[in-house]
């Protein structure tokens, strides 16, 4: 595996706590990665590897109540989410950025790009959310978690260590599943100890979890009435997706393209965490 190259750690002040930042010098525009909803940054130390040799700067960081960050335990939301990159960008004194999104993190990247049209060089955007659309299919878990009628049940499994830990393996087993052989070694001995420890390990990550997925589906509905303005920007998009996703599928990449003016689709060979499984594919598609 390719060595992960120094970085400057901060820890930026967002008030009701600090937000753990890993900053890899480089030339500007930089990468900002960010992660989604199971995980924390570490799902990037694969791709950063290559990003880093091309001589660009990569910044990434965990949201409050994820990974290192501190976790206040209230005050979670994708507006929250939007703040914390805004909070990064104006630390580090970053110029125009690239914010990469993947999982929920599209929505922040997006809404950042809405909101500072003249801070964004360009969009990247791996398998992530952002509108409601009618080819949505998300994870039982996440969808567990967002159903108000479902609600009683999630609340009452998230309260059982037991009965969280089933489910975070069942879930876990059905991205594997959908996996190539050759990708499937990895993301058991890296990836499925990183989301278990997001959500078993104190303090958990499972209350910034259970808190983002009960507003994910509004979140959705307002993001689809912005969908005129994300027509409307003007800045190149890359849309990289995976192939083997067993949810966010290539047709919903390709509809996220089309969101956009003027954007790029890549299609990779990978699961959901393509940035592991094809960490070379995906910084050859964002570097191009």
């Amino acid at each position: 595996m390719t060595v992960s190259p120094a970085f400057a750690e901060h820890h930026v002040d967002r008030g009701a706590g600090r937000i753990y930042v890993r900053d890899h010098a480089g030339a500007e525009p930089a990468f900002v990665l960010m992660h989604g909803f199971p995980d924390n940054l570490q799902i990037w130390d694969d791709l950063v590897p290559h990003l880093a040799a091309s001589g660009r700067r990569v910044v990434t960081f965990d949201f409050l109540g994820f990974g290192a960050s501190d976790k206040p335990g209230t005050g979670y939301s994708f507006a929250q989410q939007l703040g914390d990159l805004e909070a990064v960008v104006a630390h580090l004194g970053l110029g125009a950025i690239v914010p990469v999104a993947h999982d929920s993190s599209g929505i922040a990247a997006v809404n950042f790009a809405l909101a500072h049209p003249a801070g964004t060089a360009s969009l990247c955007i791996l398998n992530s959310a952002y509108d409601d659309s009618p080819l949505n299919v998300w994870p039982e878990m996440i969808t567990l978690f967002a159903d108000p009628k479902l609600r009683a049940l999630a609340l009452a499994i998230a309260q059982s260590p037991a009965q969280l830990e089933w489910l975070l393996n069942w879930q876990k087993q059905k991205f594997e599943d959908a996996l190539l052989d050759a990708q499937k070694p990895r993301f058991e001995q890296f990836l499925g100890p990183l989301i278990a420890d997001n959500f078993m390990r104190q303090p958990s990550s499972g209350t910034a979890f259970v808190t983002m997925a009960m507003q994910f589906f509004d979140e959705l509905k307002r993001n689809t009435a912005r969908l005129p303005q994300v027509a409307a920007l003007d800045l190149p998009v890359r849309v990289i997706w995976s192939e083997l996703d067993p949810y966010l599928n290539i047709e919903m990449g390709r509809e996220r393209a089309g969101r956009f003016r003027n954007s790029t689709l890549t299609a990779v060979p990978a699961g959901h965490w393509l940035q592991i499984d094809a960490p070379e594919a995906v910084a050859k598609a964002m570097l191009a």
